[in-house]
């Protein structure tokens, strides 16, 4: 099955169950002090990040391989009159000419893993922009989970990655098997 069938099959899925979208709870912990902006929120799911990032007066761009994603998302900011541009991307080809060099106040990347945005990242990212990830690493409790090690950070990994940025908050908590990342460029 090919992502984009695999992803609008999931997300009809949690619509049927009416599961509706909430922030990441260390996204909208960590990012509280921040006075809006521009925000580009990658592989926004049900836009759960994106609509509680408008409401907090940013101008949210939401991409994401699912066709139903997007459009549940469209369909909140309409109804929630909020500022959400959400498009369908392809998230493996986001190296495109259509988006301006530091131009993000923050981005926010959850539950997604693909290494070669992470250059792409820190070059739309404005001079004391955020970048906030969260995703599943190589904990050592969560050894025989069901997200393959291709999907998972290694210990560390972020800090090596974005070790330029001045680092505001960083977890490896191996309980939850996630690493999170919040940085400012600097």
């Amino acid at each position: 099955m090919d992502p984009r069938m695999k992803w609008n099959s999931k997300y009809k899925e949690r619509l049927i169950q009416a599961e509706l979208p909430k922030p990441n709870p260390r996204l909208a912990r960590l990012v509280s002090g921040l006075n809006g902006g521009d925000a580009l929120d990658i592989a926004c799911g049900l836009g759960g990040n994106s609509l509680f990032l408008a409401e907090q007066g940013f101008e949210v761009d939401a991409l994401d391989i699912s066709d139903i994603a997007v459009s549940h998302v469209q369909e909140q900011a309409a109804r929630l009159e909020i500022p959400i541009n959400a498009r369908r991307a392809d998230l493996r080809e986001l190296d495109n000419p259509a988006f301006v060099k530091e131009s993000y106040d923050l981005i926010v990347i959850t539950y997604y893993l693909d290494r070669t945005l992470f250059p792409l990242v820190k070059s739309l990212l404005k001079e004391n922009g955020h970048f906030f990830m969260e995703t599943f690493y190589q904990s050592p409790s969560m050894e025989n989970g069901k997200v393959s090690n291709q999907f998972k950070l290694r210990p560390r990994e972020l800090l090596s990655q974005f070790h330029e940025c001045q680092i505001l908050h960083y977890e490896e908590n191996e309980r939850e098997g996630v690493q999170t990342l919040y940085c400012r460029k600097s």
